[in-house]
């Protein structure tokens, strides 16, 4: 019996790998700290999940709408359209069985095999992986390291432009390397995206998973919201992971279509989850502040303790829940061959798991420098400290 060949274009979360690892490790009775993987080991805020034992306890456990219930896309028309400065009708919105499937979807919605689309490299994996997968031609543009971060380099954004590209995926607040475009930045990109008539994804998983200073999305900026699907989920702000809810915002025409694949693939959104979404979105949001003030704390500690080892280096982020260390002076101080084995050798001597640049896209050409994304939304302060800490001995006595 075969296996389809599209197979050998479909790619992972490579997170879930080191996931495993890390958990063998454990398993054979050693220490972990998990900076591998961006799950909330917060609950859930409480009055969510008394809204969706209330809606199985009125039965809401049957089939519904395939593009949401319409309290729910009401609910997230006025939420996302406020917090943007955009108006948004209910029929834009589709809600989905999280975040992810919106990568998809816009795929096989814009996307004809053998069309470019642009994405950012180092970027979350599933871009990759399912423009390959459908047929697409991957074209991956890369990020220039600045005092304050990363930045979008433009020159090579452009140059990947050809007559066959048709979208860009677009990840401000960017996972992994926490990247946040300047106003000027979100503009050249906007005015690329229209100079080539180019359909963009705009991925803002972390638009409120930030600390300091106000998120835009590139939707709302002029002649923008006609091109553009904006990707949302509850998974980050509200810590509902598990509960797989979130949405796109998308053009009527889009929209349409979307809610066509919904029909295809899920039939719809787990009803009572949906139920619970409305009251994220329309309780109390002192849940919100709590998490984030705590993951403030937490990316305080993480990068002051990454600064104090030797050979790495991290700037300060203002929003997601990453950090993205430069490791190349801690590699070649280590004499190892490259930031695999040093995460290798990092779980085995020091419990710390940590993904690197390797997870997040091909490796392009010309890049030498070295690089771990450390996750802290899944590690309370204490763990964080000796973990780091350990970290840090283990580097500094080599």
């Amino acid at each position: 019996m075969k296996i389809a060949r599209r197979i050998d274009d479909l790619g992972t979360e490579t997170a879930f790998a080191v996931a495993r690892a890390a958990a063998e490790w454990k398993a054979r009775g050693n220490r972990v700290f998990p900076f591998h993987l961006g799950d909330i080991d917060l609950p859930t805020a409480p009055h969510i999940v008394e809204a969706m034992n209330a809606a199985i306890a009125d039965g809401k456990t049957g089939y519904c709408p395939g593009p949401g219930i319409p309290e729910l896309r009401e609910a997230l028309a006025d939420d996302i359209g406020t917090r943007r400065g955009m108006r948004i009708s209910p029929d834009q919105v589709v809600v989905t069985t999280g975040g992810k499937p919106v990568i998809t979807k816009f795929l096989q919605t814009v996307m004809d095999p053998g069309d470019g689309v642009l994405y950012p490299n180092p970027g979350f994996p599933i871009y990759e992986s399912q423009i390959a997968y459908l047929g697409g031609v991957p074209l991956p543009y890369r990020y220039i390291p600045t005092p304050d971060g990363f930045a979008i380099d433009l020159d090579h954004l452009r140059s990947l432009i050809t007559p066959q590209t048709t979208a860009l995926i677009y990840n401000d607040l960017q996972n992994p390397i926490s990247a946040e475009s300047t106003d000027a930045e979100r503009e050249a990109v906007a005015q690329i995206a229209q100079e080539h008539d180019l359909w963009v994804l705009s991925d803002e998983a972390y638009f409120e998973m930030r600390y300091e200073g106000e998120s835009r999305s590139i939707a709302a900026l002029p002649g923008m919201a006609e091109r553009t699907v904006i990707l949302y989920t509850f998974s980050k702000k509200f810590a509902m992971t598990g509960s797989r809810l979130g949405c796109a915002v998308a053009p009527r025409a889009v929209a349409d279509v979307l809610s066509t694949l919904n029909t295809n693939d899920e039939s719809c959104t787990t009803h009572f989850v949906q139920w619970a979404g409305i009251a994220a979105l329309t309780g109390t949001q002192e849940p919100v502040r709590l998490m984030l003030d705590e993951f403030r704390a937490r990316r305080d500690a993480v990068c002051g303790l990454v600064n104090a080892i030797p050979g790495m280096t991290a700037a300060v982020p203002q929003s997601t829940f990453y950090v993205f260390p430069d490791v190349t002076e801690a590699v070649r101080r280590m004499g190892l061959a490259d930031v695999g084995e040093f995460a290798q050798q990092a779980l085995h001597s020091t419990g710390v798991s940590f993904c690197t640049r390797e997870h997040f896209g091909t490796r392009q050409p010309g890049e030498d420098r070295e690089y771990i994304r450390l996750a802290y939304s899944g590690i309370g302060l204490e763990d964080i400290t000796e973990g780091l800490t350990r970290l840090r001995e283990w580097v500094a006595d080599a």
